[in-house]
Order: structure tokens, then C-alpha cells, then sequence
């Protein structure tokens, strides 16, 4: 693949984005979830590049018509990489809080370990979507750079760059301007007004912090993996941060989706730990309650007729 101009009078290719991704070793399985537009498609392009054994996989969610034809962009864009393509769809249902439906239901239908293309605009998103959500450290840290997310070290405007560059048709999601969801908003209102009041580019400084945070939370979490997180005692003894990240992931393995309970949730079971209440609903159907000095995690009975 050859060095071309790219759309912003720049220069772009295969060679000097590759550097700067976190691909697997040269031969190793990696499946990629492909929409077809530009970020995903620069991942398969990359990903081919590395050595890896590729298969692309597009799910369709079936919001829209003409869905599948973005399917049939991903399956010209695997014959022409030469590697395997995996076209599957999606239930959404019915119900509030479409983005994250649609999350679940297209992880669901992926394999496990699937890579990503988000990029370093999409890590600045999820940090400040999380922000406005009132995440903990945890969610401030962002996505973890690895295999699950080899081109975080790239920018959006060189995935755009390079699929211009190697001739790759991409498709336009139109959900992705859609003023209804806040991480639109986010990318389109809040980061540009971000940068003109720094007077500078905000997502390198962004990205930076969540490596620090992410080191911080990487201490927390081993800090507490020594902490039985149903001893009352030991929790009581902890540093807070580290009694709260503990009860955190002990929740999060009684979820069916292995998702941490909001804050709420996690101090009221800390407020069981202190003896300033005696039981805590987490959700999910789940009481903890404390007895003879251990948290017990229980399915709440159902009303009486």
C-alpha cells in the first residue's frame, strides 16, 4: 500500500500509522468489528497490515433501511484484504436509552475479545460522557489500549485520511450526527468549544490524564484484590478508595453483563460496612445485607400477594 495524499493536505499510510497501533504478534487471531465506515475500515486495513489473521465482522442492528447495504460495503472491503467476513444482526428491542441497547445487543452477537476501531477522539468521548454520568476513576481511565482496542493511538482524521488514501469506500452512520445522543453532542458542541477555550488541541491532553488515571485505578484494583470484599472488618480497615473498589468488583461478578454498580449502590453497601444502616438494595433484584461480620448478597423476595 502506497503513500497518498490524504483529505487534509497531509500525508498518510500504512507503514507510519502501524507503529503507533497495539496490534497482537504476527499470525494471531484477531477479529474486527467492522460498521464500514471509516475508523473500522482502517482497522481491517491495519490489522491485514500486521500480520494478523483477520476476520471482519458487521453486525447489523436493523434501526434503518438500507442497513444492509453497509453490509455489503464490509464484505467488498474483506474481498479485497482477502480475509474472512462475518455478517450478523442484532435485536435491539424496545425500551430507553437506544446507544446503550444497541452496545449490548452488538456485543452480544460478537465474539469475545473483538477489536475495535475506536480511536483517541472516541477515548476523549467516553471520558467525558463518563464525566457528565458521574463516573468514578475507573470511567475517567477510559479504554484500555491492547488488542481490543489497537488503533486508540490513532486520530479519526487519519482513519479518515487513510481510507481516502487506499481507495476504501466507507459508509456514513447518520446516527452518529444525531443530536439526540449526547456523545454527538459531546464530539460536535463540547470538545470544540473545549479546544477554543485552550487554545489548542484537547484530546492528546485528555488521552495523557487517562493514562495517569488509569494507573491510579490499576493500584486501587490490586490494592484491593488483597481484600476479602465480604469481611466487614477488612473493608472497615481499608483506605475507602480501596474498600469501595473492592465492594465494586464483587458486585460487578453477581452482574449478568459484569457491569460495577453506580455509586449509590456501592455506598450503601459501604454504609452496611460502617454499621450506619443495616441492608442496601444494589439493584438487579440484590439486597446485601450484613451477618456475623460478612456482607451476604441475596435475591430480594418478592411481595406477598
Amino acid at each position: 500500500m502506497n503513500r497518498r495524499a490524504g483529505t487534509d493536505g497531509g500525508a498518510v499510510s500504512v507503514g507510519a500509522l502501524l507503529p503507533r497501533c497495539s496490534f497482537p504478534p504476527q499470525g494471531a487471531v484477531l477479529h474486527c468489528a467492522v460498521s464500514g465506515g471509516a475508523d473500522s475500515s482502517a482497522l481491517a486495513v491495519l490489522a491485514v497490515a500486521a500480520g494478523c489473521e483477520v476476520t471482519l465482522w458487521h453486525v447489523d442492528h436493523q434501526l434503518r433501511a438500507g442497513s444492509a447495504q453497509e453490509g455489503e460495503v464490509v464484505e467488498r472491503l474483506a474481498a479485497r484484504l482477502g480475509v474472512n467476513v462475518r455478517r450478523v444482526t442484532a435485536e435491539v428491542g424496545v425500551g430507553p436509552n437506544l446507544e446503550a441497547r444497541a452496545r449490548r445487543a452488538r456485543y452480544a452477537a460478537l465474539p469475545a475479545g473483538v477489536a475495535t476501531g475506536h480511536t483517541a477522539d472516541d477515548q476523549v468521548e467516553t471520558m467525558i460522557v463518563n464525566l457528565l454520568r458521574g463516573t468514578g476513576v475507573d470511567g475517567l481511565a477510559g479504554m484500555r489500549p491492547g488488542s481490543a482496542h489497537p488503533i486508540l493511538g490513532l486520530r479519526r482524521a487519519e482513519t479518515q485520511s487513510l481510507c481516502v488514501a487506499e481507495e476504501i469506500d466507507t459508509v456514513q452512520d447518520p446516527t452518529n450526527v444525531d443530536p439526540r445522543f449526547v456523545r454527538n453532542r459531546v464530539r460536535a458542541e463540547v470538545l470544540p468549544l473545549l479546544a477554543e477555550v485552550a487554545g489548542r488541541d484537547i484530546v492528546p491532553i485528555l488521552c495523557r490524564q487517562a493514562g495517569h488515571l488509569r494507573a491510579v485505578s490499576e493500584l486501587l484494583a490490586t490494592l484491593a484484590e488483597a481484600i476479602d470484599p465480604t469481611d466487614v472488618r477488612a473493608l472497615r480497615a481499608a483506605p475507602a478508595p480501596v474498600a469501595a473498589v473492592a465492594v465494586r468488583s464483587w458486585l460487578a461478578k453477581a452482574d449478568d453483563e459484569g457491569h460495577p454498580p453506580d455509586a449509590a449502590a456501592t455506598a450503601a453497601v459501604l454504609a452496611v460496612v460502617s454499621h450506619r444502616s443495616r441492608k442496601a438494595q444494589v439493584g438487579g433484584g440484590l439486597t446485601v445485607r450484613r451477618h456475623r461480620g460478612h456482607l451476604l448478597l441475596e435475591q430480594e423476595s418478592p411481595p406477598a400477594d
